[in-house]
């Protein structure tokens, strides 16, 4: 007899694998994946992986993070959220959103926008409370959908 239970994402994932073909890059980001690194990847890289997925971070290998804006850019533009979906972020959050897209790390988003690295930490994280994000991949998606992020620009 088959139950249908409520299914609930599990924690931060990273996948280590031989496969860095985009299909099985795109599935598993599509299924809630935090992180994609190949087999080779050196052991001090992989556990600095693993750190970064387990603190709620978004980790792409270099090769694959290339792979995947490429295509985001071939892809037709999706409908942009309505204009007020981002109405509800202050102005600091805003810049952090961009900072974010073009991305920096907490410590160089903090120096850009004179902020400690606190600071940036408690910004991103009502970021990702306020537009009902996972995880920085997902602020990078809405930066991208609402235009406060164009690809090709830095």
């Amino acid at each position: 007899m088959a139950t249908t239970e409520p299914t609930t994402m599990p924690g931060p994932i990273l996948i280590i694998t031989t496969f860095d073909q985009d299909e099985h890059v795109f599935e598993a980001l599509r299924s809630g994946a935090s992180g994609f690194v190949v087999k080779d990847t050196p052991p001090e890289k992989l556990l600095e992986a693993i750190t970064v997925v387990a603190v709620g971070e978004a980790l792409l290998a270099p090769a694959i993070t290339r792979r995947l804006i490429a295509e985001f850019t071939r892809q037709p533009r999706a409908a942009r959220p309505a204009p007020d979906a981002l109405a509800h972020i202050t102005e600091r959050e805003h810049d952090v959103l961009q900072q974010v897209a073009s991305g920096k790390s907490n410590t160089e988003i903090g120096a850009a926008l004179h902020l400690s690295v606190a600071t940036v930490k408690t910004h991103i994280s009502r970021l990702l409370d306020k537009l009902d994000c996972r995880d920085r991949a997902q602020l990078v998606v809405i930066a991208y959908e609402t235009g406060v992020a164009v690809p090709g620009q830095r």
